[in-house]
């Protein structure tokens, strides 16, 4: 029987690979490097991976677009799990030298923005060259027809290559973090574990006043928190756009459906992205009136007065 197939934004050493190593074993599952996050979801989309394990939100830079925007785009794809990963930067170069050499940088635009401010202070004079990965850079210095002269990794990326650590823990910002989210084709939904997550990208169907309270008041009026909103462009005109949204709780749970069965009535095209469990595990309080023993004992209720009146 042959085994999954995972891809994965590469090359080799990049935290999406950190990110993958937590979810399955090289010894279990296919490792894919993929140049880009919208290639690895493309191979799911058409069968030739089972998992694509892309970055989806920053503690620091927040939402991952490219992710967003592609997971968004229609139904073919399903969240099914999260992964947190340490986000810890050191700068490597071509050789051994001095910071104050340093003209040209390489890495990903996102490592890039959690090390500026570093940057800005030791290497004022650095000119900064995109990499599609930070592990693209940093290997993009084996090869001599690369012009920089150093780049910006993670340690395992350091070590795997053997490029000298110039400076270590150069993040601006300790502690930060990468959310990672394995995606599979649509498929059976994982049982609730009183601490899931429920992702669901909603597109605003009009841009008036109100619009977006009618769909915040879905989830409020049911006692659901949104642990991240973010508004996204349609690409379709100015003006238009969508909403990728987490909340907390699992399609399941009583309130959960009914504010999303609520949310489908007004606006149609809300897509449903998964259910899946929380890494932290950290579980929520749900407010009472809103638990499922409410729904139910309310629908009794309702079901005992249709009852007399022999409807």
């Amino acid at each position: 029987m042959s085994r999954p197939v995972y891809a994965f934004l590469g090359p080799e050493g990049t935290f999406t690979e950190a990110a993958l190593r937590q979810v399955v074993s090289p010894d279990d599952g296919d490792y894919r490097p993929v140049g880009s996050v919208i290639t690895a979801l493309a191979q799911v989309r058409a069968g030739e991976a089972q998992f694509a394990v892309v970055p989806i939100e920053n503690s620091v830079e927040g939402g991952v677009t490219a992710t967003l925007d592609d997971i968004a785009g229609d139904e073919g794809l399903q969240i099914v799990r999260e992964v947190l990963v340490p986000i810890s930067f050191v700068l490597v170069g071509r050789t051994e030298m001095d910071l104050e050499q340093i003209t040209s940088v390489s890495t990903h635009s996102h490592g890039w923005a959690q090390v500026r401010n570093w940057a800005a202070k030791h290497l004022p004079n650095a000119e900064f060259i995109p990499a599609s990965s930070t592990a693209a850079g940093a290997r993009g210095l084996l090869d001599p027809e690369t012009h920089y002269q150093a780049a910006v990794c993670s340690p395992l990326v350091a070590e795997q290559v053997g490029l000298p650590v110039l400076a270590q823990a150069i993040e601006d910002t300790a502690g930060a973090v990468t959310r990672f989210v394995v995606v599979s084709q649509p498929g059976p939904i994982g049982e609730p574990t009183g601490s899931d997550k429920t992702t669901v990208v909603v597109p605003l169907p009009e841009d008036r006043p109100g619009a977006l309270m009618e769909i915040l008041d879905q989830f409020s009026t049911r006692g659901i928190n949104l642990s991240r909103i973010e508004s996204r462009p349609t690409g379709a005109g100015l003006g238009s756009y969508f909403f990728s949204i987490d909340l907390e709780g699992h399609l399941a749970e009583e309130r959960v459906s009914a504010a999303l069965a609520a949310l489908y009535r007004l606006i149609p095209g809300v897509r449903f992205l998964g259910s899946y469990p929380r890494a932290d595990q950290r579980r929520y309080q749900v407010p009472e009136h809103t638990t499922d023993a409410a729904y139910h004992s309310g629908q009794a209720w309702v079901t005992e007065l249709l009852g007399r009146s022999g409807t």
